[in-house]
């Protein structure tokens, strides 16, 4: 597997040197595609601002940036199917499924709970890294 959707999470845990970000760091390389939505862009300059950090665009190098050409309907509706996600992870999900409507094709890097759960659910390959494990959906 070559692409990987990179969630919030994931990176906040190495701007803000959490114990998680090294294993986040060591994952990131394994995958030569990141794509993202450009949601994370604002949750995370978000978080940044929360905690008293600068804003550097050197957190954000790397990473393709996703933007769906139509409403996400039809992706809502299997993710809500499955199970419960609050919004802004719901559109994380819902843009993956747009990027990759076979799951398996695509990997999460998250250390949020809930995604992992829904996105496993879903059939996508999951890099949960708080365990430092891989997870297959």
């Amino acid at each position: 597997m070559s692409i990987a959707y990179i969630d919030t999470s994931a990176l906040v845990a190495i701007a803000f040197a959490e114990p998680s970000g090294e294993s986040v760091v060591e994952r990131l390389a394994d995958f030569p595609l990141l794509i993202s939505s450009n949601l994370l862009e604002a949750e995370f300059c978000s978080a940044l601002a929360r905690e008293g950090f600068t804003h550097s665009r050197k957190w954000l190098e790397g990473i393709s940036w996703v933007y769906p050409d139509r409403p996400l309907t039809k992706e809502f509706n299997k993710i809500l199917g499955a199970g419960y996600l609050k919004g802004a992870d719901l559109w994380h999900v819902a843009t993956a499924l747009y990027v990759s409507p076979n799951p398996r094709d695509l990997a999460i890097i998250t250390l949020d709970i809930d995604m992992k759960s829904l996105t496993s659910s879903l059939g996508f390959i999951v890099v949960w890294l708080i365990t430092q494990s891989f997870v297959s959906g």
